[in-house]
């Protein structure tokens, strides 16, 4: 079973701290800084809405570039190879995925000599728009849109930092060790709550 994080929405109290976290730590790690959950609100709860890592994955399944995969039990999505079409957010069925305008992170920041030529031979699509094929360029790549998911903090040895901030303990990691561990309270629940079998 893949791993995934859930919210419980009796216990959360919408003070976006989740969100905050997860911002910071993917900023400082170099990746998009487009929290991966966003708290839903109506009149009564609120609760925060990520990646369930489904087992089956349809965002990875309508993937065209294969950028979505399956590693460490989760589903994780590669920015880089994002080409931004979006698909993935249409197929996944919890509205988990966003598409987020930035610049691919690989990409290099700034090119300093750059022809117009060089620019077309490249990809025509990204080509600064200039006429004059003898004029050297300096050129700052474009923003574009990449898709945005949990990828559990991976690169975290404490793990999901939503998990780790929540201040009401409502967020929770979900594996195949932790249901093992709920039915197994379940049980012993169950057992000290019967009245004794009489001999």
């Amino acid at each position: 079973m893949n791993r995934f994080v859930i919210g419980d929405p009796k216990g959360c109290i919408g003070c976006n701290t989740c969100m905050a976290a997860c911002s910071e730590v993917h900023k400082a790690f170099g990746l998009q800084s487009h929290p991966r959950l966003e708290v839903m609100r109506n009149d009564d709860i609120t609760v925060p809405i990520l990646c369930r890592h489904c087992d089956d994955a349809p965002c990875a399944t309508v993937c065209p570039v294969h950028a979505i995969t399956h590693k460490n039990q989760t589903i994780q999505l590669n920015e880089s190879l994002c080409i931004g079409c979006k698909l993935c957010a249409i197929a996944c069925p919890f509205g988990a995925i966003t598409q987020h305008g930035s610049a691919p992170v690989d990409a290099p920041t700034y090119y300093e000599h750059f022809s117009f030529q060089d620019a077309v031979a490249r990809d025509i699509r990204t080509a600064p728009n200039n006429t004059d094929v003898h004029n050297m360029l300096a050129w700052q790549p474009g923003v574009r849109a990449v898709a945005v998911k949990c990828d559990l903090c991976y690169f975290r040895e404490d793990g999901p930092a939503c998990v780790q901030t929540c201040p009401t303990k409502t967020l929770f990691l979900i594996s195949d060790e932790s249901i093992k561990q709920a039915n197994q309270a379940k049980r012993e629940l169950a057992m000290s709550a019967s009245p004794a079998i009489p001999k």
